[in-house]
């Protein structure tokens, strides 16, 4: 992966590079993306609510979603992303990106982007996912979207985190490996 990319400005800030956290459903990455988007002191956009009615009626009966259905979400994701680079000088994303084509069609819209993708055992995310209780998407879609998953490749500018250890470890792991590669570059704590 290219780990030194940091956009056309070259100063790894968030504007330059937004951050994408990157999995399957139950991986976490709605948590990790609001503590990095609090550490960072940007705006976190939520993927899942840009999801149409008919999207989550068919997640809620645990029907895999299409590149049709995915689509048009995955491109008011980056419009929201967008606007608030844009208007507010960075974002953290949480957005599931599970194939190349989804994250192309993102950096597409957004530019040179940052993905972090959280991976982990299959019974640790299964277990998360029956844990949940107020979320439409539950463990009868994580065998679908393991199916249709394409890790980072090593072009793309990101990297790869294990969720097999306490949240606290990932996000710290995050934050300096967004350090070491420049983006984003401003407001740490």
């Amino acid at each position: 992966m290219d780990h030194g990319e940091t956009g056309e400005h070259g100063s790894g800030a968030v504007a330059a590079s937004p951050v994408i956290v990157m999995g399957v459903c139950g991986v976490g990455k709605s948590l990790l993306a609001r503590r990095l988007a609090d550490a960072f002191g940007v705006a976190m956009v939520e993927a899942d609510d840009f999801h149409s009615d008919e999207n989550r009626r068919k997640m809620s009966q645990d029907l895999p979603l299409t590149d049709a259905d995915r689509l048009p979400w995955l491109d008011a994701v980056s419009a929201a992303a967008k606007w608030q680079v844009q208007s507010t000088g960075g974002a953290i994303v949480a957005c599931s990106c599970l194939r190349r084509v989804y994250r192309d069609r993102i950096r597409g819209e957004l530019g040179s982007s940052v993905f972090l993708h959280l991976a982990g055992p299959r019974a640790l995310i299964a277990e998360r996912l029956e844990a949940r209780t107020s979320h439409f998407v539950g463990a009868g879609l994580l065998d679908s979207q393991l199916d249709i998953l394409e890790p980072l490749q090593d072009d793309e500018s990101g990297i790869a985190l294990e969720i097999n250890v306490p949240i606290d470890d990932v996000v710290v792991a995050a934050i300096d490996e967004l350090r070491r590669i420049g983006a984003p570059a401003q407001s740490v704590v």
